[in-house]
């Protein structure tokens, strides 16, 4: 690896890598804020939104660990990345030309899969790049940018949806985002300021090693992965509220991202001065979401999606941080696979059982959420006492 540019290069490609999410999330977390709605059009049940959304999450996870290791041993990042950009972005206007929900399930995990690719490789070159800005100030700007497109998404179909009527054309125009992405890409390709070397490497996995308040944290983190309630069930549901416009269900999506992104710099700050201590809190914050957005009028549902809000922030900030902590540098990528792979699988588990139980009493699916999550608590408090607060 050798760096052979300025630092002003440095800028523009984490601008032009944070242009790259921006669009990208304004295109995929738009369809994940009305893909329960339009799978219910298309005739699916309760048991399939749970099924295909917890088997696009355990992909989109499961297969970094496999997407990592591929890149690593054969130092194609531009390709995979590439390759994984085009799969995750064209897969979401094309779930506007399909007619049945099967294809429509297809697309939705081809997407996922397409996520799994590219982000290993492309978070990899990104560090390698940020090195002497800061890693910390460029994800940071890159995250901000990644957040705003998350927002900006579910407003553009909220406005389609209200002016046009159609699913099927908030999904089309999506296409545009997703051209401008891979446009964005192309130039973070050209001024990317760093020559990387593509001496081939031999890998292994090795899990022996970690410590137990690492297993006894997996086993937290999935017990919270197999009770969260992912949103393409929420807007299934909120779907078939008759006093609720189609167009407020992107929107109620749009406010879980600003609140996620606020949520997670908090709870960023009260990680790095409290340690794990104020996480079980969090927990509590996440699982009260659910009565509220499930058996509440409007006024409820929107304090619910706050609280879902905040547990989104908590799974994509400090619950990921932990994992550092509780794993030594040599073992970390390691640690961040089985931490990927497992709390993808739980997902999957997790969104399959409360789909199938949202179909048989709503009453059963929110006990079986909030009991699997609160059950996590205990273990995290362990994990808490293990580490010795810290």
């Amino acid at each position: 690896m050798e760096r052979v540019n300025k630092a002003k290069d440095v800028i523009y490609f984490v601008i032009l890598l944070g242009v790259v999410s921006l669009f990208s999330d304004i295109t995929y977390e738009a369809a994940r804020s009305i893909i329960g709605p339009y799978l219910s059009i298309l005739g699916a049940s309760a048991l399939v939104v749970g099924f295909a959304a917890g088997l696009g999450e355990f992909l989109g996870y499961g297969l970094r660990l496999l997407s990592g290791f591929l890149v690593d041993k054969s130092k194609r990042y531009w390709e995979f990345i590439f390759l994984g950009y085009s799969i995750n972005l064209f897969a979401v206007p094309m779930l506007g030309l399909v007619n049945q929900w099967e294809f429509a399930v297809l697309l939705l995990l081809l997407e996922r899969t397409g996520k799994a690719l590219r982000t290993p490789p492309r978070d990899t070159l990104f560090s390698f790049a940020t090195v002497k800005m800061g890693r910390g100030l460029g994800f940071g700007i890159h995250e901000a940018m990644d957040q705003i497109g998350a927002v900006t998404g579910p407003l553009l179909v909220a406005l389609i949806l209200y002016y046009r009527d159609s699913y099927k054309e908030a999904f089309l125009v999506l296409l545009i985002p997703a051209l401008l992405a891979l446009l964005s890409l192309i130039l973070a390709k050209r001024v990317y300021p760093i020559n990387v070397s593509l001496t081939k490497e031999p890998l292994s996995l090795e899990t022996k090693g970690f410590s137990p308040a690492f297993w006894w944290y997996i086993l937290a983190m999935s017990l919270i992965g197999v009770g969260f309630v992912n949103y393409a069930l929420i807007s299934y549901h909120l779907s078939k509220n008759p006093f609720l416009a189609k167009e407020y269900i992107p929107l109620l999506y749009a406010l879980a991202m600003g609140v996620d992104a606020i949520a997670a710099l908090i709870l960023g700050i009260l990680y790095d001065k409290q340690g794990m201590k104020a996480v079980p809190f969090s927990i509590l914050i996440s699982l009260a979401s659910v009565p509220l957005i499930f058996l509440s009028g409007l006024s409820g549902i929107i304090v619910g999606i706050i609280l879902w809000g905040i547990g989104m922030g908590a799974q994509e900030s400090v619950l990921r941080a932990i994992v550092a902590q509780l794993v030594p540098k040599e073992k970390r990528a390691s640690g961040y696979g089985v931490f990927h792979s497992l709390f993808g699988l739980a997902s999957f588990g997790g969104s399959f059982l409360l789909g199938l139980l949202y179909d048989y009493s709503l009453i059963a699916m929110l006990s079986f959420s909030v009991l699997s999550q609160a059950l996590s608590i205990p273990f995290l408090i362990k994990v808490i006492k293990l580490c010795k607060g810290v």
